[in-house]
Parts: C-alpha cells; structure tokens; sequence
C-alpha cells in the first residue's frame, strides 16, 4: 500500500507549535496529563491540498508525594481529512535501529526520515529525588508486517546509555477520525522511573521518481462562504499501569485559500 488517507492534521510528537487549549488538560486521580498539538502553516487550500508539518505532544505530572504510574500504551486518532502519502519514501527496517546511536540510526535511514521529538522521563535512585532524563526522538517511515508504520528512535544516556524504538502502527478508521496510530511502549524505564512526556513533529517534502511529494498535506475543509473551520484535530488516549486510562480530544482550527 503506497498511499493512505490520513487527517487535516496527522499527528506528530513533537514540540508543540501553539499552546494547549483549554480542557486539554486532564485529571485523574493524582495525576495530570497535558495535550498540545499544532499545523503549521494554518493557512490552507479550500480545494486540494497543501503541505504541512504537524505536532501532538503529551507531558504527564503527579503530586510531588506520589509517583506516576508507567505509561504502557499510546493511541493517537487522527481527524479522516487529509492526505499522507508515502509514495516512493525509503523504508528503514526495525532491524536496522535495534540497537543503534542517534548518530547510526540517521546514517542508516535518513532517507526514511520523517519527523523528530523528544522523550522525558522521571528517573528515581533509592534515597534520593528523581531527576529529569531525556532522549533526542527521530521518526522514521517503515512498515511492519506488511503495514505501513512508524518507528520513533530514542537515544539516552541517564542513568546508562541505552537506546529504544517505539513502533508506531498506523490502520484505517471509520468515522470523525479516519487514521489510528498506536504504539505500546516498552519498559525501558522497569522500576527506576516513569516516562514524563513524548513529543514529535511530523512532515516531509521529497522527491521521488521525478515527483514532487509531501509526507502530510492537508487543506481547510472550511464550507463556502466561511473564512476558515474549527475540527477536531486528534483524540489522545493514554493506558498506564493499573487499568488507568485518560483521553482528550485537541480541537484546532484553520483559515481557508481560495
């Protein structure tokens, strides 16, 4: 499968572009989780597309008192409106990150290189505070069994120099959100911590076969007459240890061309 359609905005894990909205910000129990997301540009055809780079991004927070329970899976449900397109893009193996430097990943499958972020995590020592570790994120096209996905390196070095690969499997939906991406994510971190945050921008402009493509387009799917729309960009849903789930839906909005 060389195309898929995707949302206005496919998400991305990266440093977030705008602010969090209101409600984006979610409870439960002692623990918060915050949602951030963008488009950029947000200017965009009425008729076609155009491309894009966009960004979802989550920071996870307890009470000082408690420790958060470990982050287990990731599902981002992104909006059917849009256009993501893989069409002559290199592929990078799983086999070919596991384990690998930052430094090897990118000389291995840069061609595949599709988006980068960051990943955070609380580390805890016996007798003392946790401190914050955290490790370069490079986004990766590639397919796993068959189906397109993505792979999201990590390189850390607190507390030991290691390296992880979060797979990203992406699958058609039905409904306000057309496309699922979901990753469970390993226990890299086992009872020395707990992972704080993950962010990752997305987006691509390359050429194959004398073609020009873009690894995300969107337009502004704003009705005649308005100058732009406001939709539901993604529904972020996070499972931890325990059963615990939280969910939030990110509403953006973009200004029509045309």
């Amino acid at each position: 499968m060389r195309k898929v359609l995707f949302p206005i905005a496919l998400f991305t894990f990266g440093l977030a572009l705008c602010s969090v909205a209101a409600g984006e910000i979610a409870q439960s129990g002692p623990l918060r989780v915050s949602f951030s997301g963008s488009i950029n540009p947000r200017k965009l055809p009425r008729h076609g597309k155009a491309p894009i780079k966009v960004s979802v991004g989550t920071k996870i927070t307890t009470k000082p008192s408690k420790t958060a329970p470990q982050l287990r899976k990731l599902e981002i449900a992104i909006n059917k409106n849009g256009f993501f397109d893989t069409s002559g893009l290199s592929v990078c193996p799983l086999d070919v990150l596991q384990p690998s430097t930052t430094d090897e990943a990118l000389q291995n499958c840069r061609g595949a290189l599709v988006g980068e972020g960051l990943f955070e995590a609380k580390v805890l020592l016996k007798g003392q505070s946790s401190f914050p570790s955290e490790g370069k994120l490079y986004a990766f096209n590639s397919r796993i069994h068959g189906h397109p996905a993505i792979l999201a390196h990590v390189y850390g070095t607190q507390p030991a120099p290691a390296s992880f690969t979060l797979i990203f499997e992406v699958r058609k939906s039905s409904g306000t959100f057309g496309t699922v991406l979901t990753s469970s994510l390993p226990e890299v971190t086992a009872d020395s911590g707990y992972v704080s945050g993950l962010s990752m921008t997305l987006g691509k402009v390359f050429t194959a076969h004398g073609q020009r493509h873009s690894y995300v387009s969107a337009g502004c799917p704003a009705p005649k007459g308005f100058p732009g729309a406001v939709f539901p960009f993604a529904r972020a849903t996070l499972s931890f240890d325990g059963g615990r789930r939280v969910s939030e839906v990110l509403t953006r909005s973009c200004s029509a061309l045309g």
